[in-house]
């Protein structure tokens, strides 16, 4: 049955008429398309109701019986159905959603809002179900978790002020948070089964939906403040700048105002004046002053008055919104290391390189973020594998590394690592000779307590701002067009972006001496107070920006887990100064660690493989094939080949796992990454 109810209701100090609608899916024919028989009700996103877009009635689950609405897929990006109920657009009064939902176990489930009439354009929310409880949505700018019962019914509930930009999320009537939300305005719901995490496999029932709209009514003059925000992390002792959203909700010009921004007992006061702010227009003043976050939890409580001169305006209820801030409190000496597995020809990837430059411009003294590229032309050999040992599917990402992570939860696994005490603190320092573009690195790690020779240091550099003109350098997107949601602007960028509009960051260009570490960074007694340094210097490639590169050494626990990390820029390793230690040598670095014209397929492979390589003139090509350990399980001398050339690998032979197909061309050696199962 479904219905639409008006119903007398107040909202703030003034009368409206609140409007439901609601529908329990029973009245419709179980195993028919249910938007073609809801009479306009509800349509899809195509407005192509009855075809696979539309969603099945069914009859073999239901919180009330006897019919629900299914919605499941294997495939990872996502559908073919795709229910949407429009709501009209509504960004102010009050909202109110709620539905029954059981995910079956070992799946997912997904809904969005959408911000506008037309539909694809803006996403306001992304709901993420996850097969082990969680409850995400992981918008830019948004981020929010919670938990919810698999495999069994249960309630969800939202409810928007959007006056006060106040979203709270309920499971069974009970509140599980509250949010600001940067995107404070829907249009409609759009129902679309999609799983970001492998094996993005959805199962999930839907019944007794229903949404209440209670609207406002405008006053003459009235100034609303809808969001309290900054660009920099939640960490104690950090310097923010507030950004306070100012919306007008009265039907006057807004031309002036003063902003009142209190935290811990220090207020920054700052008129503003010169605006023209249409009704229902909104606009974001970022302070000229700062506030340095402390311990504890503390409100940061924003207030508009003196609108347009006037000291009351129509509507005090929205006149003052607050942040809840809690800072962490990071262990001394403490940066975490977070090192993202990526490849342009992984059409998900994108969100990794979202979330990575969210948690640079957020926690960029305490992080040090590394892509560890995959099958494309930035792709370090040796530190690709090693990776590839630890994940499984991509995008994903190791903090510390610890376990396996979808990029989109960086942050939660950050404030769990930086409250962590580590064993040394750990500094860069360098010597840098433009001319011969030798870089001579030290690591040192001053110990604060006693350890073994367990602990090794490795050194990483990175790079920014990489940029490519092969179609190597192509990223694969799959969100563009916007049907996987909001993803820091790739939604606008076509499903291969071109190279030409493409940077990479934290590009690993090399890990030395290795991805486990020196074998003999310490003695076998360490004791507190101890400082131990390694040397180690690099010719660096003419085509690498000095300037954008970072020089990150990393301490690694015995089992692996990066215990500790130090990053510098070269200028700022300079200025640490070097230090001499032990020196592990002059690491080789090749200039073209990836040769685009040569391709492994299919990888991961099982019984055989087969590898391509173009050559542009005769060459002696001789191949060997290596596991991780450096035991050599295959090799062959080719001879001279020329042109486009393939040769067959046996691999029903070899046991499961990462294997470096290393070619020799001439004097070039190529090396590829290859999977066996």
């Amino acid at each position: 049955m479904k219905k639409l109810i008006l119903a007398a209701s107040v909202f703030t100090a003034y009368s409206s008429m609140a409007q439901t609608f609601s529908d329990n899916f029973d009245s419709y024919t179980a195993g028919s398309y249910m938007a073609a028989q809801s009479g306009g009700d509800w349509t899809t996103w195509s407005n192509t109701p009855g075809t696979t877009e539309d969603v099945m009635v069914s009859s073999a689950d239901a919180a009330s019986a006897p019919n629900s609405i299914y919605f499941s897929t294997t495939s990872q990006t996502g559908g073919p159905t795709d229910l949407v109920r429009n709501f009209g657009v509504i960004n102010t009064g009050q909202f109110s959603l709620e539905f029954n939902m059981k995910v079956q176990a070992g799946k997912g489930g997904y809904f969005n809002l959408q911000r506008n009439a037309v539909i694809g354009q803006v996403w306001a929310l992304d709901c993420f179900f996850n097969e082990d409880g969680t409850l995400t949505t992981n918008n830019p700018g948004l981020n929010f978790s919670a938990n919810y019962p698999t495999n069994q019914w249960f309630n969800y509930r939202l409810d928007i002020n959007f006056n006060t930009n106040h979203w709270e999320m309920f499971i069974n009537n009970v509140s599980v948070g509250s949010f600001a939300n940067p995107v404070n305005q829907i249009a409609s719901i759009d129902i679309f089964p999609v799983d970001q995490i492998a094996p993005y496999s959805c199962g999930y029932f839907i019944d007794d939906f229903e949404y209440t709209v209670t609207p406002y009514t405008l006053p003459s003059v009235n100034a609303a403040v809808t969001l309290v925000s900054f660009d920099q992390g939640t960490i104690s002792g950090a310097t923010v700048t507030p950004k306070i959203k100012v919306r007008n909700l009265g039907t006057t010009p807004i031309t002036s105002f003063n902003l009142d921004v209190v935290y811990n007992g220090v207020t920054l006061s700052q008129p503003v004046t010169g605006l023209n702010l249409a009704s229902l227009a909104e606009t974001t003043i970022t302070l000229t002053g700062t506030h340095t976050l402390v311990a504890g939890p503390h409100d940061m409580v924003a207030t508009v008055s003196n609108v347009n001169g006037v000291m009351a305006d129509g509507d005090a209820a929205d006149d003052e919104n607050s942040l809840e801030i809690d800072p962490i409190v990071p262990a001394f000496g403490k940066m975490v290391v977070g090192e993202e597995g990526t490849g342009t020809w992984c059409q998900w990837c994108p969100r990794g390189a979202v979330f990575m430059d969210m948690m640079e411009t957020k926690y960029a003294d305490y992080w040090a973020g590394i892509a560890v590229h995959n099958d494309d032309p930035m792709t370090v050999t040796a530190y690709d594998a090693a990776i590839g040992g630890l994940i499984t599917g991509y995008p994903k990402a190791l903090v510390d590394r610890t376990t396996p992570i979808d990029p989109s939860g960086l942050e939660p696994d950050f404030l769990d690592r930086i409250v962590v005490t580590p064993k040394a603190v750990i500094t860069p320092g360098a010597t840098w000779t433009p001319a011969t573009r030798t870089l001579n690195v030290s690591i040192s790690a001053e110990f604060l307590s006693a350890a073994t020779n367990g602990y090794k240091l490795a050194v990483v550099l990175t790079e920014d701002d990489v940029t490519g003109t092969g179609s190597g350098y192509n990223q694969s997107n799959a969100y563009a067009g916007g049907a996987n949601g909001v993803m820091g602007g790739y939604e606008l960028l076509p499903s291969s972006v071109p190279a030409a509009q493409m940077v990479y960051d934290h590009v690993a260009r090399t890990i030395q001496p290795s991805f486990s570490g020196y074998a003999n960074s310490f003695p076998a007694v360490v004791n507190s107070g101890e400082t131990h340094t390694l040397n180690i210097s690099f010719v660096l490639p003419a085509a690498w920006d000095e300037t954008e590169l970072h020089i990150i050494g990393l301490l690694i626990a015995p089992g692996g887990v990066i215990d500790n990390a130090g990053k510098a820029t070269i200028t700022e390793a300079v200025a640490n100064g070097f230090v001499a230690g032990t020196v592990i040598g002059t690491a080789s670095i090749s200039e073209n660690q990836i040769d685009a014209a040569l391709n492994i397929y299919p990888n991961p492979a099982s019984d055989y493989a087969t590898i391509a390589v173009n050559l542009k003139g005769e060459s002696n090509v001789s191949m060997r094939i290596i596991d991780l350990s450096g035991k050599e399980v295959a090799a062959r001398n080719y001879g001279t080949l020329n042109g486009a050339s393939t040769i067959t690998v046996n691999t029903a032979n070899f046991v499961p796992g990462v294997y470096v197909v290393e070619m020799t061309l001439d004097n070039t050696v190529v090396q590829r990454r290859l999977v066996v199962e």
